[in-house]
C-alpha cells in the first residue's frame, strides 16, 4: 500500500476533527494543538493496554497457583483418609494374619517383577522415542535429498533444452543473416546497374531526340534503326503496362489473401474434414500443371521458331524478359516470404492457443489433486481418531482385567485363611469358582476379540497409510511434472513472442523493399512501354505458372506438415501397441499362475477332505471308547456303593485305572477336537482361496478379451495410418520432383536473363557509337571535302588495319567465351557442392533417426526391466502378505491353545469336585478307618500344593502372553520398517536408473555436438579450399583483364594514327564525292564501335573481377564465422563434459545413500529375525507350561 493512503486510512480511523489537518505530497500539515491531543490519546491507549496485560498475567498466575493449591488439598485429604483407615484396621486379627502371610506369598515378588518390568518398559519407550526421532530425521533428510535431486534433474533438463533452443536460434539467425546479406548485395548491385542503365537511356534519348530532327533529311540508313528502336520502345511500354496490371492483380491477390487468412482462422476446425477433398484438388492441380507445362513446351517451340526468323529482335526481347523476370522473381520472392511469414504467424498463434489450453487443463488437474490430498488427510485423521478410541477401549478392558485379577487374589487369600470351612462354604466356593471361570472366559474372549480388531485396524491403518503415501508421492511427481511443463511452456511462449517480433520486423523491412521495388517498377514502366507488346502472352502464361508454382509450394509444405503429424501419430500408436502387448503377456503369465494355483488348491482340498474323514472316524471310535468307559465307571460306582466297606483297596486300584483311562480319553478327545477345528479352518480358508482364484481367473479372462479387442482395433487404425503415410510419401516425392524440375527451369531462365542483359548493354553501346558517329558526320559535312584518291589509299590502309583489328577482336571473343565457360563450370561445381551438402545433411538426418530409434529401443528395454522389478516387488509383497497371514494363523492357534488350556483347567476342577464328592462318601462310609482319614488329609495337602502350582502357572502364562504381545508389536514395527526401507531402496534405485538414462542422453548429445564440430571444421576446410580456388581464378581473370587492357591501349594508338591519317587525307582530298566519304565514315564508325565494344568487354571483365573479389571476401567471412562456431561448440562440449562429471558425482552419492539404506535394511531384518526367535522362545515356554499343567493334573489324580 502507498504511504499516503496508509496515513489517510490511519487518520480517518481516529476520532479527530478532520478539518484540523491536510495532506500534502509527502507530509501531513496539522493545526496548532492537534499534536498534543494525539499524544494524549496515545498515552491513554498505552496505559489501558499495559493495565490489561498486567491484569491478564496476574489472573493467569493466580489461577495456576489456585489449581496447585487444590491438588495439594486433595492429596492431603487422600493421605489422611488412608492413614485413618490403616490405623483403624491394623489392630484387627485378620490384618495381623495378613501381615504375617504377605511376606510368604509370591505376590510381593510379582510386584518387584512388575516394577522391574515397568522400568524396562520405560527404558524401551525412551529408546523407541529416540529411534523414532532418528527415523524422522533420516526421513526428512531423505525428502530433502529427493527434492534436491528433482531440482537438479529439472535444472539439467531446462539447461539442456535452453542450450538446444539457443543453438537452434543461433543457427537460424546465422543462416537468415547470410541469406539477407546475399539478398542485400544482390539488390544493391541490381539497383546500381539499373540506375546506370536508366541514366544512360535518358541521356541517349535526349541526344537522339535532339539529333534526329537535324539528321532525318540527310541520313536514310539511320531511319531503319530508329524504327527498330521505336518498335522496341512500344514493346517495352506494353510490357510495363502488363507489369502494372500484374502488380494490381498481385495487390488484389494480397487483399484476397488477407481476407482468406481471416476466413481460414474462422474455418480452421473444418479443414480436418476437408483434407481428402483437398488431396483430390491437389491431384487435379497436378494434372492441370502437367497440361500447362505441355502448353509451355509448345509455346517455347513456337518461340524458338520465331527466334530463328527474328534474330535481331530476340536480343532485345531477352534483355527485356530478363528485366521482367528479375522484377517478377523479386515480387514472387517477396510474396512467398510474406506468405511464409503469415503461415508462421498462424502456426505460432495456434501453438499459443494450444499451450494456453494445456496450461489451463494442468491447473484444473492440480486443483483436483489438491482436493484429493485434503480428502485423504481428513480420512487419515478419522482413522487416527478410531485408533485412539480403540486404544482407550483396550485400556479400559485392561483396567477391568486388573481389577478382576485383584478380586481373584483376594478371594483366593480368603479361601486359604478359611481352610477348615464347612460343606456350605465349599458349595459357595464352587459357585464362586464357576462365576470366576465364566468371568475369565468372557475376559479372554473379549481380549481375543479386542486383539483381533486391533490387528485388523493396524493392518487397515498400515495399508491406508501406505496407499496415502504412494498417492502423495504420485501427486508430488505429477506436481513436479506440471511445474516443469509450465516452465517449458513459458519458455516456448517467450520464444514465440520474440519470433513474432522478429517476423514483424522482417515484415516491415520486406514491405519497405516492396515499396522501393514498386517505385523502381513504376520508373521501368514509364521507360519500357514500347518493348512489352510482343511478350504479353508469354509473360502472362509464365506469371500464371509462377503463381501456380507458389500455390504448389504451399500445398507441399502443408503435406510435409501432415506427413510429420502422421509420423508422430504412428510413433505414438506403435508405443501404445507395444505397451498393450506387454500388458497381455503379463496377464497371460498371471492367468497361467492362477490356473496352477487353482489346481494345487484343489489337490490340497482333496487331501484335507480325506484327512478330515479319517479324523471323523477316529473321533467316532474315541466317542465309543468314552461311552464304554462311562458305562464301566457307572458299574464300578454301583459296585462301590454295594461293596464299599469290603472292597476299599480294590476300589482304590480301579479308581486309579479309571482316572488314567479318563486322562487318556480326554487327551485323545482334545487332540481330535483340535485337529478337527484346524481341519475345518483350513477347509474354509482353502474354499475362500479357491473362490478368490476363480474370480481372479474370470477377471483375467475378461481383461484378456478386452485387450484382444483393443489390439485388433489398434491394428486396424495402424493399417489405415500406414496407408495414409504411404500416400503422403508418394505425394511428397511427386512434389519434390516437380520442385526440382521447376528449379532447373528457373536456372535456365536466369541464364537467358543474363544473356539478355549482355545484349541490352551491347545495344546501348551501339546507340552511343551511332550518336558519336552522327556528331562526327555533322562536323565532317560542315568541313570542306577532300580528295577521293587519297581517301581510297587511306581506305585500303584502313581495311588492312580493320582486318587486323577483326582478328584481334576474334581472339578477344575467344578468350571471353573461354572465361564464360569457366564461369559456367564454377557455377556447376557450386551446384554439385550444394547437392553433396544436401546429401550429407540427409545422411545426417538418417543417422539422427537411427540414434532416435536406438534410444527408443533402450527406453523400451529399460521399461521391460522396470516391469520385471515391479513384478518382483509385487511377488515380495505377496510373500510378505502370506507371512502375515501365517502369523495371524499362529496367533489364532495360540488363542485356541489358551482356550484348550482353560477347558482342561475346567475339567480338572470338575474332576477335583468329583474327587471331593467321592472323598466325602468315603469319609461318611469309612469313618472307622483312620488310615483313610490320614490319606484324605494327605490328598487335601497335595490339592493345596497343586492349587498353588496352578496359580504360579497362571502367573507364568500371563507373563508369556505379555512377552508374546511385546514380540508381536516388535514384529509389526520391524515389518513396517522393512517396508519403508524397501520403498526407500526402490526409490533410490529408480533415481539411479533415471540418472543413468540422463547420463546416456548427455553423452549422446556430447557425441552429436562433437560430430557437428567436426562437420563444421570440414566445412571450414572446404570453404578455405574453395576460397583458394576462387583466388587462383581471380588471378587468372586479372591476367586476362591486363592482357585486354594492353590490347585496348594498342587499339587506341592505332585509332589515333588512323585519325591523323584521315585528317591528312581530308586535307588532301577536298574534291572527293560525298558517297565515298560516307562509306569511309561508316567504316570508321564501325571500327570505333568495335573498339568501344572491346572497351565495354574490358569493363565487364573488371566487374567480374570485382564480383569474384566480393565472393572471396564473403568466403573468408564465412570461414571466420565457421571458426567462431567451432570455438563455441568446443566451449559447449567442455561445459557438457563438466556437467557429465557432476552427474557422475551425484550418481555416486546416490549409490552411497542406497548402500546406507541397504545396511539399515539388513539391520532391521536382523532385528526382525531376533523378534521371531523371541516369539519361538515364548511359544516353547507356553508348550512347557502346558506340559507342566498336564503333569500336575496327572499327579493330582494319582494322589487321589
Amino acid at each position: 500500500m502507498d504511504n499516503k493512503k496508509a496515513s489517510e486510512k490511519l487518520l480517518g480511523s481516529i476520532d479527530v476533527n478532520h478539518e484540523d489537518y491536510k495532506f500534502g505530497h509527502t507530509k501531513v500539515f496539522f493545526k496548532a494543538g492537534l499534536l498534543g491531543v494525539l499524544e494524549e490519546m496515545r498515552d491513554e491507549k498505552l496505559a489501558s493496554l499495559v493495565g490489561m496485560v498486567q491484569a491478564l498475567s496476574r489472573g493467569f498466575l493466580m489461577r495456576r497457583e489456585f489449581s496447585k493449591m487444590m491438588e495439594r488439598r486433595e492429596s492431603v485429604y487422600a493421605i489422611q483418609y488412608n492413614i485413618r483407615s490403616f490405623m483403624n484396621v491394623k489392630t484387627w486379627p485378620w490384618m495381623k494374619l495378613y501381615f504375617k502371610i504377605k511376606p510368604l506369598l509370591q505376590s510381593a515378588e510379582t510386584e518387584k517383577e512388575l516394577a522391574n518390568m515397568k522400568e524396562n518398559y520405560d527404558k524401551m519407550t525412551a529408546d523407541l522415542a529416540k529411534a523414532l526421532s532418528t527415523k524422522k530425521q533420516m526421513e526428512e533428510k531423505l525428502v530433502a535429498l529427493m527434492q534436491e535431486k528433482n531440482d537438479l534433474a529439472l535444472q539439467v533438463a531446462s539447461e539442456g533444452e535452453s542450450l538446444n533452443d539457443a543453438e537452434e536460434r543461433c543457427e537460424g539467425l546465422i543462416k537468415s543473416k547470410i541469406q539477407l546479406e546475399a539478398k542485400l548485395k544482390e539488390t544493391t548491385e541490381r539497383l546500381e546497374d539499373e540506375e546506370e542503365i536508366n541514366a544512360e537511356l535518358t541521356a541517349k534519348k535526349r541526344k537522339l531526340e535532339d539529333e534526329c530532327s537535324e539528321l532525318k533529311k540527310d541520313i536514310d540508313d539511320l531511319e531503319l534503326t530508329l524504327a527498330k528502336v521505336e518498335k522496341e520502345k512500344h514493346a517495352t511500354e506494353n510490357k510495363v503496362k502488363n507489369l502494372t496490371e500484374e502488380m494490381a492483380s498481385m495487390d488484389e491477390s494480397v487483399a484476397k489473401l488477407t481476407k482468406e487468412k481471416k476466413a481460414l482462422q474462422e474455418a480452421h476446425q473444418q479443414t480436418l474434414d476437408d483434407l481428402q477433398a483437398e488431396e483430390d484438388k491437389v491431384n487435379t492441380l497436378t494434372k492441370a500443371k502437367t497440361k500447362l507445362e505441355q502448353q509451355v513446351d509448345d509455346l517455347e517451340g513456337s518461340l524458338e521458331q520465331e527466334k530463328k526468323l527474328r534474330m535481331d529482335l530476340e536480343r532485345s526481347k531477352r534483355k527485356l524478359e530478363g528485366d521482367l523476370k528479375l522484377a517478377q522473381e523479386s515480387i514472387m520472392d517477396l510474396e512467398n516470404d510474406k506468405q511464409q511469414a503469415d503461415e508462421k504467424i498462424k502456426k505460432k498463434e495456434f501453438e499459443t492457443t494450444q499451450l494456453l489450453s494445456k496450461i489451463e487443463d494442468e491447473q484444473s488437474l492440480g486443483a483436483q489433486l489438491q482436493k484429493k490430498i485434503k480428502e485423504l488427510q481428513a480420512r487419515i485423521e478419522e482413522l487416527e481418531e478410531e485408533i485412539e478410541a480403540e486404544r482407550a477401549a483396550r485400556a479400559k478392558v485392561e483396567k477391568q482385567r486388573a481389577d478382576l485379577s485383584r478380586e481373584l487374589e483376594e478371594i483366593s487369600e480368603r479361601l486359604e485363611e478359611a481352610g477348615g470351612a464347612t460343606a456350605a462354604q465349599i458349595e459357595m466356593n464352587k459357585k464362586r469358582e464357576a462365576e470366576f471361570q465364566k468371568l475369565r472366559r468372557d475376559l479372554e474372549e473379549s481380549t481375543l476379540q479386542h486383539e483381533a480388531t486391533a490387528a485388523a485396524l493396524r493392518k487397515k491403518q498400515a495399508d491406508s497409510v501406505a496407499e496415502l503415501g504412494e498417492q502423495i508421492d504420485n501427486l508430488q511427481r505429477v506436481k513436479q511434472k506440471l511445474e516443469k511443463e509450465k516452465s517449458e511452456y513459458k519458455m516456448e511462449i517467450d520464444d514465440l513472442s520474440s519470433n513474432m517480433e522478429a517476423v514483424a520486423k522482417a515484415k516491415g523491412n520486406l514491405e519497405k523493399m516492396c515499396r522501393t521495388l514498386e517505385d523502381q517498377l513504376s520508373e521501368l514502366k514509364t521507360k519500357n512501354d514500347e518493348n512489352v507488346r510482343q511478350v504479353n502472352d508469354i509473360s502472362g502464361q509464365r506469371a500464371r505458372l509462377l503463381t501456380e508454382n507458389g500455390e504448389f509450394g504451399r500445398q507441399l509444405e502443408e503435406k510435409e506438415a501432415l506427413v510429420s503429424q502422421l509420423t508422430r501419430g504412428k510413433q505414438a500408436f506403435t508405443q501404445q501397441v507395444e505397451e498393450l502387448k506387454r500388458a497381455i503377456e503379463e496377464e497371460v503369465k498371471a492367468k497361467n499362475a492362477l490356473a496352477h494355483g487353482v489346481q494345487s488348491a484343489r489337490h490340497d482340498c482333496d487331501l484335507l477332505r480325506e484327512q478330515f474323514e479319517e479324523e471323523q472316524e477316529a473321533k467316532a471310535e474315541l466317542q465309543r471308547g468314552m461311552s464304554k468307559a462311562n458305562s464301566e465307571v457307572a458299574q464300578w460306582r454301583t459296585k462301590y456303593e454295594t461293596d464299599a466297606i469290603q472292597r476299599t483297596e480294590e476300589l482304590e486300584e480301579a479308581k486309579k485305572k479309571l482316572a488314567q483311562r479318563l486322562q487318556d480319553a480326554e487327551e485323545t478327545i482334545e487332540a481330535t477336537n483340535s485337529k478337527c477345528a484346524s481341519l475345518e479352518k483350513t477347509k474354509q480358508r482353502l474354499q475362500g482361496e479357491v473362490e478368490d482364484l476363480m474370480i481372479d481367473v474370470e477377471r483375467a479372462n475378461a481383461l484378456a478379451a478386452n485387450l484382444d479387442k483393443k489390439q485388433r482395433n489398434f491394428d486396424k487404425v495402424l493399417a489405415e495410418w500406414k496407408q495414409k503415410y504411404e500416400e503422403g510419401q508418394a505425394e511428397l516425392e511427386g512434389a519434390q520432383k516437380e520442385a526440382r524440375s521447376m528449379s532447373t527451369e528457373l536456372f535456365k531462365m536466369k541464364n537467358s536473363y543474363e544473356e539478355a542483359l549482355d545484349h541490352l548493354e551491347t545495344l546501348k553501346r551501339e546507340n552511343k557509337n551511332l550518336q558519336q558517329e552522327i556528331s562526327d558526320l555533322t562536323e565532317q559535312i560542315g568541313e570542306t571535302g577532300k580528295s577521293i584518291h587519297e581517301l581510297e589509299k587511306a581506305k585500303k590502309t584502313v581495311e588492312t588495319e580493320k582486318s587486323e583489328i577483326q582478328t584481334a577482336l576474334e581472339e578477344a571473343e575467344g578468350t571471353l567465351e573461354h572465361e564464360e565457360s569457366k564461369i559456367m563450370r564454377v557455377q556447376l561445381e557450386l551446384n554439385q557442392i550444394k547437392g553433396e551438402v544436401d546429401r550429407k545433411i540427409a545422411e545426417k538426418d538418417e543417422e539422427m533417426e537411427q540414434i532416435k530409434r536406438n534410444s527408443q529401443r533402450m527406453v523400451d528395454s529399460m521399461q521391460s526391466t522396470l516391469d520385471s522389478e515391479v513384478r518382483s516387488r509385487n511377488d515380495a509383497l505377496r510373500v510378505k502378505k502370506k507371512m502375515e497371514g501365517d502369523l495371524n494363523e499362529m496367533e489364532i492357534q495360540l488363542s485356541h491353545s489358551n482356550r484348550q488350556a482353560a477347558e482342561a483347567q475346567k475339567q480338572l476342577r470338575n474332576v477335583q469336585g468329583q474327587l471331593k464328592d467321592a472323598q466325602l462318601h468315603l469319609d461318611d462310609a469309612v469313618r472307622v478307618a483312620e488310615d483313610m482319614k490320614e490319606q484324605a488329609a494327605m490328598v487335601e495337602r497335595r490339592n493345596g500344593l497343586m492349587v498353588a502350582e496352578i496359580e504360579e502357572l497362571r502367573v507364568a502364562l500371563e507373563q508369556t502372553e505379555r512377552g508374546r504381545k511385546v514380540a508381536e508389536t516388535e514384529l509389526v514395527d520391524a515389518s513396517e520398517r522393512v517396508g519403508l526401507l524397501h520403498s526407500q531402496n526402490t526409490s533410490l534405485l529408480n533415481t539411479k536408473k533415471k540418472l543413468e538414462t540422463d547420463l546416456v542422453q548427455v553423452q549422446g548429445e556430447v557425441d552429436d555436438i562433437v560430430q557437428e564440430a567436426r562437420n563444421a571444421e570440414e566445412k571450414a576446410k572446404k570453404a578455405i579450399t574453395d576460397a583458394a580456388m576462387m583466388a587462383e581464378e581471380l588471378k587468372k581473370e586479372q591476367d586476362t583483364s591486363s592482357h585486354l587492357e594492353r590490347m585496348k591501349k594498342n587499339l587506341e594508338v592505332t585509332v589515333k594514327d588512323l585519325q591523323h591519317r584521315l585528317d591528312e587525307a581530308e586535307n588532301l582530298a577536298m574534291k572527293g564525292g560525298k558517297k565515298q566519304l560516307q562509306k569511309l565514315e561508316s567504316r570508321v564508325r564501325e571500327l570505333e564501335t568495335e573498339v568501344e565494344a572491346e572497351q565495354r568487354r574490358g569493363v565487364d571483365a573488371v566487374k567480374g573481377v570485382r564480383k569474384y573479389e566480393r565472393r572471396v571476401k564473403e568466403l573468408t567471412y564465412q570461414t571466420e564465422e565457421d571458426k567462431k562456431n567451432v570455438n563455441r561448440l568446443q566451449d559447449l562440449v567442455d561445459k557438457l563434459q563438466m556437467k557429465v562429471k557432476a552427474y557422475k558425482r551425484h550418481s555416486e552419492e546416490a549409490e552411497e545413500a542406497a548402500n546406507q539404506h541397504m545396511s539399515k535394511f539388513r539391520k532391521v531384518q536382523h532385528e526382525l529375525e531376533e523378534a521371531e526367535e523371541r516369539a519361538d522362545i515364548a511359544e516353547t515356554q507356553v508348550n512347557k507350561l502346558r506340559a507342566k499343567t498336564r503333569d500336575s493334573g496327572k499327579g493330582k489324580e494319582v494322589a487321589e
